[in-house]
């Protein structure tokens, strides 16, 4: 399936036909307007359509979480902007939300109940877990088996929301043999990116997060970094190029691996 053949059910025309999907695809900012990242959105999607699953986007209607304004201190932005969101979402009567941001994923889950926007909230990692345990991703890529990898815990994933073990468990299915960085799960070290420190300058200090993250996982001697997280890709690939390793190690995130198992 190629990425032309791609034919995503967008939210509006699936609701003018009188139903409501199962699930709603939150693409977020990244997904949808970063290069790299679009390559997930279209991975992920390639999974659902390959799954049959019931699930719509929203298009053109989709609009940002909130949370960067959130976590930069702008708080009459966040609520404005959720509260639109809500009152979208409401319009459809969804009920649950797949999301493949982390950041999108925490705040859905955790922060926008408090504005009466109440769904059940899963990040693709979760997703892809439960189709494993339902015997519906069977690894058929024989290539990647005994390939050494090394995966990154999002801080949104793993101190914010304790989800250290799905990616782990996708990973084992694959075959790929996963070395753990030096500080991993509960101890792991941001990529530098969270608390809308992406969008601001790096302050004082002897190196950049980032860098220092990047370099953890060239210690493992893994030549594919994994991660779950547009964030996370954004800064490990910054690493990576500022190490000059961008030829010699590659960084995908865990949909994309899915699609190489899946053999897509």
């Amino acid at each position: 399936m190629s990425n032309k053949e791609l034919k995503v059910p967008v939210m509006a025309d699936v609701f003018a036909q009188g139903r409501t999907p199962e699930y709603l695809f939150w693409v977020g900012c990244a997904g949808a307007y970063d290069d790299r990242y679009k390559k997930v959105t279209r991975a992920f999607a390639k999974i659902l359509l390959h799954l049959n699953v019931d699930f719509a986007v929203l298009g053109n209607e989709e609009r940002c979480t909130g949370d960067p304004a959130r976590r930069a201190g702008n708080e009459m932005l966040y609520q404005m902007m959720a509260l639109t969101n809500i009152e979208t979402l409401n319009a459809y009567k969804i009920k649950k939300i797949i999301t493949i941001c982390p950041h999108c994923y925490n705040i859905f889950k955790n922060e926008y109940p408090d504005l009466g926007g109440k769904y059940e909230v899963i990040h693709h990692t979760q997703f892809l877990k439960e189709m494993l345990e339902l015997n519906k991703l069977k690894a058929v890529n024989d290539e990647l088996k005994e390939r050494l990898v090394t995966y990154h815990d999002p801080c949104y994933m793993g101190r914010a929301n304790n989800e250290y073990d799905c990616a782990r468990s996708l990973l084992d299915n694959m075959g790929v043999k996963n070395i753990e960085m030096r500080r991993h799960k509960s101890f792991a070290l941001c990529c530098g990116a969270g608390g809308a420190q992406m969008f601001k300058e790096a302050e004082p200090g002897h190196k950049e997060v980032f860098i220092e993250r990047t370099e953890e996982a060239l210690e493992t001697g893994a030549k594919t970094i994994v991660t779950s997280c547009p964030f996370c890709m954004t800064m490990i690939t910054d690493g990576l190029k500022y190490k000059n390793k961008e030829e010699q190690v590659v960084n995908y995130d865990i949909a994309e691996m899915i699609v190489q198992s899946l053999g897509l």
